[in-house]
């Protein structure tokens, strides 16, 4: 019996990963218990009541400061707020949440986890911009620097970009540590009404409202589905070594924004309100993952379309 620990665990991450365990998907891995770790984990009693039961913990407390870690066998460490509002907002009080949540984490880590498969929950955001003519990126991918990024991401960038090499150093102590460099996403617990334009048109599409796109430029992004991503996270952690693997982790079948709104709209059958492309900039954020599938044997099992059907019919409200 294996224990699995997820620190900010009542997120889009934290919630899928319950509910792949609620159906059995983590099976295979051993997995009969999780313990979720967030500032406010009994949150989710009332978020989410269906994926608290039997082999599910809930443990309240703050990883930037806490003292005290449980034990687990397996750890994903996907302490961070999604909320874009937060780093425009206050842009270097997120930044220093995800550093210390972190630094605190690696120094309690040393003796709770010792014998542990860490996996640290990063980002694509670490790449910059993705420059023009690159059609996916890879993990061997260096940018020169940070500073095209747009307020907000960008101190969000630095921040895991930071966070990494915190983790490493983990690796160069013992400890058996990955890093996943997540892209983006759908699922039935994508929030619906934050930044996410996909969770934000299925939303429209729920309330029979157009679904509207702003961008006037080309706007390419790629789309993993939440049981693709769970699966790929599990494998991720453990393969975790002292080298620190790295691997990205989301969808390589770049799709134009514009059509990501015709799909949904068309599921929906409301009507979508595109913009012709008046401007030359082209903003891509695509991964390759063909590391991941050629080390680990990863695949990816549903297409946008299978995915934006099956976030719908297991929509929760």
């Amino acid at each position: 019996m294996l224990t699995l620990l997820v620190i900010g665990g009542t997120g889009f991450f934290g919630k899928s990963i319950l509910d792949g365990f609620r159906r059995g998907t983590l099976k295979k891995w051993g997995i009969e218990r999780i313990i979720v770790m967030s500032r406010n984990a009994e949150s989710l009693r009332l978020e989410a009541p269906q994926l608290i039961f039997s082999g599910v913990e809930l443990y309240s407390a703050d990883i930037t400061t806490t003292t005290v870690l449980p034990a687990a066998d397996v750890v994903i460490h996907a302490a961070a707020s999604a909320e874009a509002s937060k780093y425009l907002s206050r842009p270097l009080e997120e930044q220093k949440n995800i550093q210390a949540g972190t630094s605190n984490y690696c120094i309690l880590a040393k003796n709770v986890h010792a014998n542990s498969k860490i996996l640290y929950v990063s980002s694509g955001a670490v790449y910059g911009k993705q420059p023009e003519g690159m059609s996916h990126i890879s993990e061997d991918y260096v940018p020169k620097d940070l500073s095209e990024l747009p307020e907000g991401k960008r101190d969000y960038a630095v921040a895991k970009r930071d966070t990494e090499e915190a983790i490493k150093n983990l690796g160069q102590q013992g400890l058996s540590v990955s890093i996943a460099r997540c892209f983006a996403f759908i699922g039935s617990w994508l929030p619906r009404n934050q930044h996410f334009a996909i969770g934000n048109f299925v939303e429209d599409g729920l309330q029979g409202r157009p679904i509207t796109v702003k961008a006037k430029s080309s706007v390419y992004r790629s789309y993993m589905y939440a049981d693709d991503l769970v699966e790929w996270l599990l494998t991720i952690a453990f393969h975790a070594s002292p080298e620190c693997p790295v691997y990205n982790v989301g969808s390589d079948q770049a799709v134009l924004m514009g059509d990501v709104a015709k799909i949904v709209a068309n599921e929906f059958e409301v009507d979508a309100s595109i913009p012709e492309i008046t401007e030359l900039d082209v903003d891509r954020y695509i991964p390759s993952i063909e590391k991941a599938k050629r080390e680990l044997g990863l695949t990816l099992h549903h297409d946008l379309l299978s995915a934006i059907r099956s976030t719908v019919q297991n929509i929760h409200y």
